[in-house]
């Protein structure tokens, strides 16, 4: 019963949000563009699933969903009724950010044999359905504003919002790419074997990777602010989404416990956790 709750809040409470957020008269197959859009997002998770399934692997998890960023921009480019070079550059940010983390996290847990997350979750059919649910609810939460944004007829002029948007994600792009190519070398060296990352901008925090992630998509948010209007101001809600997934549910909580399971006893570790922010990066 839980698990059918949670599969029908992670498809109702975002599909909500994609029709609230659809563009005045953009349809497509007489629906709202948007909503058929976040229904196509997690029809492909709900596809692959099957495999995945049948295969018991994880391993095209992330790929899928970074794919489905990219199929779902390209469709909303496809639908838009016109689309200018504001709107092409916020769908080219989606691609380039889905692209580069997709190849990444393809590449490592086929490195690392697999992702321990699902090893408990895989065996199951109703708890590994609900992850890939769930991966429809971020792609279609975290994508929203920059869907809409693709979408509107609205042809605001360029201004400093947008480009405050544009500077947020180049950043927070740059910082994500350095944090998981550091660590990424920081693993390859033989010699850090069962240490953990404190030096780059993992000497500055805990997460930065995170940090990026989180700022890199507000600052979509931020660009799409000049196209919003009426209930279309729920799209800001996409970053917030972000940050209450990757701090409270996901990602930084599941960390800390491995943390602690593999590191709690050392005191240069819990040196570390008294020192380095958790998320923002010390300058």
């Amino acid at each position: 019963m839980k698990l059918l709750i949670v599969m029908a809040l992670a498809v109702m409470l975002p599909c909500s949000i994609a029709a609230l957020a659809n563009p005045s008269g953009v349809t497509l197959l007489g629906w709202p563009a948007l909503l058929v859009l976040a229904v196509g997002a997690y029809c492909l998770q709900w596809l692959a699933f099957i495999p995945a399934r049948l295969g018991e692997t994880e391993r095209f998890y992330d790929l899928t969903g970074s794919l489905t960023y990219v199929i779902v921009t390209l469709s909303a480019v496809g639908v838009s009724p016109s689309t200018t070079w504001p709107q092409w550059l916020v769908a080219a940010l989606v691609i380039i950010w889905a692209g580069r983390l997709g190849r990444f996290l393809f590449e490592r847990i086929h490195q690392a044999g697999g992702d321990q997350r699902f090893d408990h979750i895989k065996v199951s059919s109703s708890r590994f359905l609900v992850a890939w649910t769930l991966q429809g609810a971020w792609v279609v939460m975290t994508s929203c504003a920059a869907v809409t944004v693709i979408l509107s007829s609205a042809q605001p002029p360029v201004g400093v919002i947008y480009a405050v948007g544009a500077m947020c994600w180049l950043v927070g792009f740059t910082v994500e790419v350095v944090a998981d190519r550091q660590k990424s070398q920081f693993r390859a060296d033989p010699r850090n074997e069962g240490s953990f990352i404190n030096t780059g901008l993992w000497a500055r925090s805990r997460h930065p990777n995170y940090f990026g992630e989180i700022l890199l998509w507000s600052g979509i948010a931020v660009m799409a602010v000049p196209y919003l209007s009426g209930t279309q101001w729920v799209v800001l809600l996409s970053p917030l989404f972000v940050y209450g997934l990757l701090t409270r549910v996901s990602g930084i909580p599941t960390l800390a416990r491995r943390g602690q399971q593999l590191w709690g006893g050392d005191p240069a570790y819990q040196s570390y956790l008294a020192q380095t922010p958790r998320l923002i990066p010390r300058l």
